[in-house]
């Protein structure tokens, strides 16, 4: 099994439109620094089985911070994030 958490902790990167796209999906206004650290401890704190591969693209699912990555496979270029809908109990 490919440990996509090491090679994406080693190779991410990020287009500057991408930053304000995060601000804007998740509501926030955090400057690049304070939003590629938050990305970094996400992927860090999230467990291998939550990173799922599919097409061109790897989804890492957070369920305790709400929220899905998605990442170029190739580039290691983070595309989006999403915030998860909370199921009702």
């Amino acid at each position: 099994m490919i440990n996509y958490k090491k090679e994406i902790l080693d190779k991410i990167c990020y287009t500057e439109l991408v930053y304000e796209r995060i601000n804007k999906k998740l509501d926030i206004n955090l400057s690049k620094e304070k939003i590629e650290t938050m990305i970094f401890e996400i992927i860090k704190e999230t467990d291998q089985s939550k990173f799922q591969k599919t097409g061109k693209n790897i989804y890492i699912t957070n369920n305790t911070k709400n929220i899905r990555l998605t990442i170029n496979s190739n580039t290691k270029r983070i595309i989006t994030v999403d915030k998860l809908h909370k199921k009702a109990q």
